[in-house]
């Protein structure tokens, strides 16, 4: 479904991707691990061309979208959740969602997913007419991927969505990105908590300074003695 090959970005001079290559096949759970700064972010960055690689190729679903800008890309099936949510605090929480199908025209369609987000997400229901500020940590990150969902991805980047949550919150959202994930999206998953994040991916790769160090199925990188020790916190 998509494929980056030798893919090198850069933050001005600095170097942030240093010739990353992956692929995600449809209907998978991808997850990338690795320490802050290792070019997690950067890497979906690039896919959703919030940042423009200077080398390399991304291709999704034979498309080759390495120059194409967000707006397209959007368009084409991708969206992410960024990290920190960025949700629109003077926004409702129906607003908030609706601001995900900014690009569609099938107003039933919308009517039909703004239905779906609510179900997976019951607290949005009781919160639709509240503003997206005052919810909690947890219900603007379940608010941030309602959003998402809105656009009707076909493959959903999520970056750290279990940043500053609670556990139970934090188990909460690793359901749902399953339950999406069963419903036919394809995920690609930055996540800070390797192990939840390994748990529930078909396929994991490591990140160090802006390469891939290790790719394999999340089982196998779950037991590797090296991810044990660096990012699973176990000898």
């Amino acid at each position: 479904m998509l494929k980056l090959t030798d893919v090198a970005s850069y933050y001005g001079n600095i170097q942030a991707l240093k010739g990353v290559s992956l692929h995600i096949g449809q209907g998978e759970i991808v997850t990338l691990i690795g320490a802050n700064g290792a070019g997690k972010t950067t890497t979906l960055m690039s896919i959703s061309g919030v940042v423009q690689p200077k080398q390399g190729r991304i291709v999704f679903l034979g498309e080759d979208i390495t120059r194409l800008s967000t707006e397209r890309i959007v368009s084409l099936g991708i969206t992410q959740v960024p990290e920190g949510r960025m949700i629109f605090p003077r926004l409702t929480v129906r607003e908030n969602l609706l601001m995900g199908a900014y690009l569609r025209k099938d107003k039933a369609g919308i009517r039909e997913d703004e239905e779906h987000a609510y179900t997976l997400f019951p607290v949005l229901r009781e919160r639709r007419t509240q503003m997206g500020g005052t919810l909690s940590g947890g219900e603007q990150q379940m608010l941030a991927i309602g959003r998402a969902l809105l656009a009707r991805p076909k493959l959903l980047l999520l970056d750290e969505p279990s940043l500053g949550l609670a556990p139970l919150v934090v188990e909460n959202i690793f359901e749902i990105i399953e339950q999406i994930n069963k419903d036919g999206v394809t995920v690609l998953l930055v996540e800070q908590n390797a192990q939840m994040a390994l748990q529930i991916a078909h396929r994991g790769y490591v990140l160090e300074t802006g390469r891939v160090t290790l790719e394999g199925p999340a089982s196998d990188l779950l037991n590797d003695p090296k991810v044990r020790s660096a990012y699973l916190g176990l000898d």
